[in-house]
This record gives structure tokens, sequence and C-alpha cells, in this order.
């Protein structure tokens, strides 16, 4: 063994013309990985703040409340209020004058089946922004 090679040092291997090639070291390589991974964990959010709060009532309480309630109907071809068409900006201005006549006014949002959830969030906030607190979604039978 030459005296030149340390026992702790590891043998580099020879390429074709003799000479040494210098070995690549991973670990630099994974302490950034390691650091991007902390820096993402920290700088992320977790917290789901555009979550909706559905609480579901019992269906004997419910039966009873219905009465006075407005009826949304949520359907491929548009909105409708208890029964009549009508557009997204109009049906938040209808509700918002009902709402200054009856504070605690209930409105029931009943969607079709084949309307998106996305279009179902997007009646749900816009009604929420108008101050209306009393919502209820409901569906159809099971057929």
């Amino acid at each position: 063994m030459n005296s030149h090679v340390s026992a702790l040092q590891p043998l580099r291997p020879v390429n074709r013309s003799g000479r040494r090639r210098a070995l690549i070291s991973l670990t630099p390589l994974i302490d950034v990985v390691f650091i991007l991974l902390v820096f993402f964990m920290l700088a992320s959010s977790f917290l789901d703040w555009r979550s909706i709060q559905l609480s579901a009532p019992a269906t004997a309480a419910m039966d009873s409340t219905l009465d006075g309630a407005l009826l949304v109907e949520i359907r491929r071809g548009g909105l409708r209020l208890s029964g009549k068409k009508i557009s997204l900006h109009g049906l938040v201005k209808r509700l918002s004058e009902r709402l200054a006549q009856k504070p605690h006014q209930r409105v029931i949002i009943k969607p079709d089946d084949r309307v998106s959830l996305q279009d179902v969030v997007s009646v749900l906030d816009r009604l929420a922004e108008a101050g209306i607190n009393d919502m209820s979604l409901i569906r159809d039978t099971i057929r």
C-alpha cells in the first residue's frame, strides 16, 4: 500500500488516461434539498381559510322552520327565486332588500344534479357577502 494514500480516504476511480477523477459528493445537494424542504414547510400555510362551515340540523327541527323561507334553485340554465328566473346580481339585491325587512330571513338553496359544485359555492359566497346567515342546502329525494 502506498504511504501517501491514507486508509481513511476512499480510492478515486482512474479514467483511461491514468489520471484520477474527483468524486462528486452528494452531501451539499442533500443539504440544499433539506433547507428547501424546511423553507417550504415553514412558508406554507396548512389552514384552509376558504372552507365553508356547514351544519346538518335534525330533520324534525327542519320541517317546522321552513315557513316563510325563500327557495333559491341553482339550475344549469340559471338561478330561480321562488320559481322565477333571476340573475345572480338580481338575486343578491332582492335578498338584501328582504333581509332589511326581515333580519332573520331563511334562504333554502336547492342545486340541480347537473350543476357544478363551484357554481353552488359561488352562489353561497355571494349570499354570505350580502349578509344572509341562515342558509340551508337541500336536495331532491333519492330516486
